[in-house]
Formats: structure tokens, C-alpha cells, sequence
């Protein structure tokens, strides 16, 4: 008899897998919950009672307090590795050595020498990776590149961002003490210009130069819970100029710290037209000369996963996931890899080095 043989799932361990808070929670789990091409298999916290309710409320069927038998499990093809940015090289490097497709959280690590010792080693194993920037594959912002593509604003001419959040302020949670110490990887530079960076650009083109300046203006934080008084040496304000390949010039200003409110806007000037993108990625727009802005819909036929009840973030992160699959099943590499990292670490540390040495610096992804 004939008939059809359905593609094998991608069995998933995902290490960081809290029941009740974190990243993974709120995005990887729900995520993989809605997409068929996926199992999850395998979960791992740092004690046994969390990974146990964690794979019981989300359908594992193994769960472990460690991360390496979760590695080193038969059933786990992906390993996910969404902890904070100072233990990702740890794990990366025990998948990459297990022979295991990973999939890391931004930043790959807390240094460009760091993220390329990683790329390296997944490259040489011949290991499938995929790196969290998951903005880029959002249907509005793979529709904002569309829009600028197709001439919506004629020739660019500027692009202005500004991002600001009241996190890494100078009071924060207990949870949140190890990004005061600039050697965690976890600042307002690496994480929030990166990612912000990374959407924008993916839609503009690459920044051809750029000055900069990185910043420190809160010494010191007090943890919510405890009332201890923590030093601080990240930085909490990044502010870049430059110009985009084709001549378009970018201003961009990230901060935290902000005592009221996120901000979170960016703006994309034309010879013919201008567009908005706002805090929820929505986009909105007007051509011509003195017309209101209106809200751009994105189509369906950019959407691959139903929103059903994810979130923003989740359903961000479902899109990676479904590009991955795409990519396992017909060799294509729409995912973020760990090469993508590596171009936006370098760019990270462009900007600091145009900080540090008060130079304009071209820039070479």
C-alpha cells in the first residue's frame, strides 16, 4: 500500500525552562506548544521541583536539574539555551560538543572573542545553530523591508530611533544584579541597541560609519527585594550617528533607566514618503506632502504561524522557529544563525571602539 510518511519533529530540550517566569516561559515554550513541526522533550532548571511542574505544565516527558543530561539525552535533536547571557558559552560549547543543532539567546556570548571561539566550534562540529534575534522575522518588520524595497519612500534618507526602558535603573530586581557588572554581556549596548539594530537594519541595509557614544550615568543600584546597594560599571545610555550604505544618515539613542514609561519609536524618512515603526512593531505611513500618517496593515501571506493566544514575543519567536524547520527540511537559512551573532557582535563592539577613541570608524560587517 502506498501513502505519505510525515516529517519527523524536531525533538526539543530547551535549558532555562522555569515554570512560572523567565524568557523561556514566556516565549520558547508556548511557541514550540503551536508549531507541528516541533516536540518538546526535554526541560532543565537548577532544582528538580521546577524542571518537574515545567515539564509537566508543558509536555516534556524527561526533565532534569542539571543542563548536561538534557545535552546528552538520545531524545533532544535542538538544544535551547535561554539562561542570562554570562552561562550561554558553557552550554553552546556542551551541545556543539554532543553533535546537537543549538539554538542561543542574544548575545552568543559576552564577547565578540568569545561569540566567535562559539561560531567556530558549531561550524567545525557541522551543527545547525540559530541565534535569538527574533525582531528581524516578525511579519511587520519582514514587511517594513518590503515597503523600503519596493520604493514606499523613495530614495532613504534618514532613519531615527529611540529606545528607552525603565530596566537597569538604579533600583532593581535581585534577579536582575549580575547585568551591573559590564563584563556580563547584559547592557543597555549589547541588548537593547543590539536588538533594535538588528530589526532596524535588517529592513534598511547596513550602516557604512558611525561615532558613538556609550555611557555610565548610574554608579550604583539598589536591589528591590534586599535593599543592598550594588556597584555599577555597565553602561545605561548609547548614542550612535552615522550614515547607512546609499547614503541615508541614522541617529539612534538607547537608554535605561528610565524612571517612567518605555519608549520605543523609529522613524524612516524618504524623498517620497515616510514610515513609522512603533512600540508593538506596527507600521504606519504616508506618501506625498503633508498627509497624516495611517496605519499600514501587514498581509496575511507574511504571517507563517497563527497568533492564537501568543504573545508579541511568542509569536516572534514561533517565526524563528518555523524558519529553522524550513531551513532543516529544504536547506534554506532563513533562521538567525550564529553567523548573524557574529556580524552584530562586531558591530557592538564598532560602537564602543568609536566611543572609546572619539573617532568616526567605517564600519565592515
Amino acid at each position: 500500500m502506498g501513502g505519505t510518511t510525515e516529517p519527523k519533529k524536531i525533538r526539543v530540550g530547551v535549558i532555562g525552562a522555569s515554570p512560572d517566569r523567565g524568557w523561556a516561559a514566556a516565549t520558547h515554550l508556548p511557541a514550540l506548544a503551536s508549531l507541528d513541526a516541533y516536540e518538546l522533550t526535554a526541560v532543565s532548571t537548577t532544582r528538580q521541583a521546577s524542571a518537574d511542574e515545567s515539564a509537566r505544565r508543558f509536555g516534556a516527558r524527561h526533565a532534569f536539574d542539571r543542563a548536561e543530561p538534557l545535552i546528552e539525552h538520545p531524545d533532544v535533536d535542538l538544544v535551547v539555551v535561554s539562561v542570562r547571557a554570562p552561562e550561554h558559552a558553557r552550554h553552546v560549547r556542551a551541545a556543539v560538543a554532543a553533535r546537537k543543532d543549538v539554538f542561543c539567546e542574544w548575545p552568543l556570548g559576552v564577547s565578540l572573542a568569545e561569540a566567535t571561539e562559539l561560531a567556530g566550534a558549531a561550524e567545525a562540529a557541522g551543527v545547525r545553530t540559530v541565534i535569538g534575534l527574533q525582531r528581524r522575522l516578525a511579519p511587520s518588520v519582514r514587511h517594513l523591508r518590503e515597503l523600503v524595497a519596493g520604493g514606499y519612500l523613495g530614495k532613504l534618507r534618514s532613519v531615527t530611533m529611540h529606545v528607552a526602558s525603565p530596566m537597569a535603573g538604579a533600583r532593581r530586581s535581585r534577579s536582575d544584579a549580575y547585568a551591573a557588572d559590564v563584563k556580563s554581556g547584559a547592557n543597555v549596548l549589547t541588548i537593547f541597541a543590539a536588538h533594535f539594530l538588528d530589526t532596524v537594519l535588517s529592513a534598511v541595509g547596513e550602516i557604512e560609519s558611525l561615532s558613538s557614544v556609550v555611557a555610565r550615568q548610574i554608579d550604583e543600584a539598589t536591589l528591590i527585594e534586599t535593599g543592598e546597594v550594588v556597584p555599577v560599571t555597565a553602561p545605561d545610555q548609547t548614542l550612535i550617528s552615522g550614515t547607512l550604505v546609499g547614503g541615508a544618515v541614522v541617529s539612534a539613542h538607547f537608554e535605561t533607566g528610565k524612571r517612567n514609561g518605555p519608549v520605543m519609536g523609529c522613524t524612516f524618512t524618504g524623498t517620497e514618503g515616510d514610515l513609522v515603526l512603533s512600540h508593538d512593531l506596527g507600521i504606519s505611513g504616508a506618501r506625498g506632502d503633508g498627509q497624516p500618517l495611517e496605519p499600514i496593515p501587514t498581509p496575511e501571506r507574511l504571517t507563517w504561524i497563527p497568533r492564537g493566544g501568543l504573545s508579541d514575543d511568542a509569536h516572534q519567536i514561533a517565526h524563528v522557529y518555523a524558519a529553522f524547520a524550513r531551513d532543516v527540511a529544504e536547506g534554506t537559512s532563513v533562521a538567525p544563525a550564529f553567523r548573524d551573532a557574529l556580524k552584530l557582535h562586531r558591530l557592538v563592539d564598532t560602537i564602543a571602539e568609536a566611543s572609546a577613541s572619539g573617532r568616526r570608524l567605517p564600519w565592515k560587517g
